[in-house]
């Protein structure tokens, strides 16, 4: 754990912040990437385009993301980690996570053409990673007791 308000935690804490962008913002974009994707005929080079976007959203930025993510996070809890917004929070982050395995293994299923999902199903799946977001931006803000 990092001391809290030290240049070493501020550091970190910039780049923790910086890096939940990063991936929130392919947690937004690979879905609506699916639900174009999944309107798109086998093997037409529209669909072919999509899986090249699909796996260098997932490799060079989701999954570099996440790591930072990971890493960096857990330097930052000190003295927080008995309080329950923490909890809370950290329970909606494994959700997030959750998210992101399942849209890698989505990716892999367009990528070998084996969707079997109507885009329909995306649009919906596109809304959760917002759902969590307006949980947990609270919960680090505001810090509630719980």
């Amino acid at each position: 754990m990092l001391s809290f308000g030290t240049d070493l935690y501020l550091w970190v804490k910039a780049l923790h912040v910086i890096a939940v962008i990063t991936w929130m913002a392919g947690l937004f974009y690979l879905p609506r990437l699916f639900v174009y994707h999944a309107t798109e005929p086998v093997g037409s080079p529209t669909s072919e385009k999509f899986k090249v976007m699909e796996r260098r959203l997932v490799k060079a930025i989701m999954n570099p993301s996440l790591v930072v993510v990971a890493v960096t996070g857990p330097l930052l809890m000190g003295d927080w980690l008995s309080d329950g917004w923490l909890h809370l929070k950290l329970l909606m982050v494994a959700g997030m996570i959750l998210m992101h395995v399942y849209y890698v293994r989505w990716q892999k299923d367009f990528a070998e053409d084996r969707n079997t999902r109507p885009h329909v199903f995306y649009r919906y799946a596109n809304e959760v990673p917002t759902v969590l977001m307006l949980v947990i931006v609270p919960l680090v803000i505001l810090k509630p007791q719980l």
